[in-house]
């Protein structure tokens, strides 16, 4: 059973699988872990069911992003131990100079305390760890990162994070188009909506990434270590 059904019909799978959507692309030899916006406004301080994790961050996902967290920290020991890349594309405190289309679209951007922009400890950057400010959703977008992955010979990216229908799918979107394989854990990465999460992670099945949960990940990066 996948994470889209019961939301995306039988009849629209159908549909997508016959006009030859979704074949898996599989893993390269090189690659690299993308923790995208992983800070304590999109998870809360603590777990904590939706509606009360927003009181403290109004940007927070809740309890979703903790589940995330959880297998985040399973793929990043794995990083660390192959001595694989792991790099940080994250948003950096508001400025009122920030004040764009984002700001206008979603306020509440502007007003998370600093505090919210912390790095979640249990998969918080380390010593080699590539840390990458972004002002827009794709991780691609007005930084570095295409060239420090050129750089580091890496063919395969491996995105988790948040959101999965936004910071998520824009990076996906993007790293795709650079021609990089592409691997979305699907609990590795977390939405405020489910309906949200589970449709984006069909979307960019079916087009842009191979979306596996983190067990076959794992084991596919199992399979590299091997090799």
């Amino acid at each position: 059973m996948k994470i889209w059904d019961g939301i995306i019909s039988e009849e629209e799978q159908r549909a997508y699988s016959a006009a030859g959507f979704g074949r898996p692309t599989g893993m390269g030899r090189r690659p690299a872990l993308l923790i995208i916006d992983v800070q304590y406004r999109t998870v809360g301080t603590k777990p904590m069911p939706f509606w009360e994790a927003i009181k403290e961050f109004p940007t927070s996902c809740g309890q979703p992003g903790w589940d995330a967290v959880a297998n985040i920290a399973r793929l990043l020991k794995v990083f660390r131990a192959n001595d694989w890349p792991v790099l940080y594309p994250h948003v950096s405190p508001k400025e009122s100079f920030d004040s764009g289309r984002l700001a206008d679209k979603v306020p509440a951007l502007m007003g998370v305390a600093r505090s919210g922009y912390n790095f979640v400890a249990e998969v918080a950057p380390e010593g080699k760890d590539i840390l990458l400010p972004k002002k827009h959703p794709s991780a691609f977008f007005g930084t570095p990162l295409a060239s420090y992955l050129i750089d580091l010979g890496v063919d395969t990216l491996v995105v988790t994070g948040c959101t999965t229908s936004g910071c998520v799918r824009g990076s996906v979107v993007d790293g795709f188009a650079y021609n990089w394989r592409i691997t979305v854990p699907q609990d590795a990465v977390y939405d405020r909506s489910q309906t949200s999460h589970a449709v984006n992670l069909f979307d960019m099945a079916s087009k842009y990434a191979d979306v596996m949960p983190t067990d076959d990940v794992l084991a596919a990066l199992s399979g590299l270590k091997a090799s």
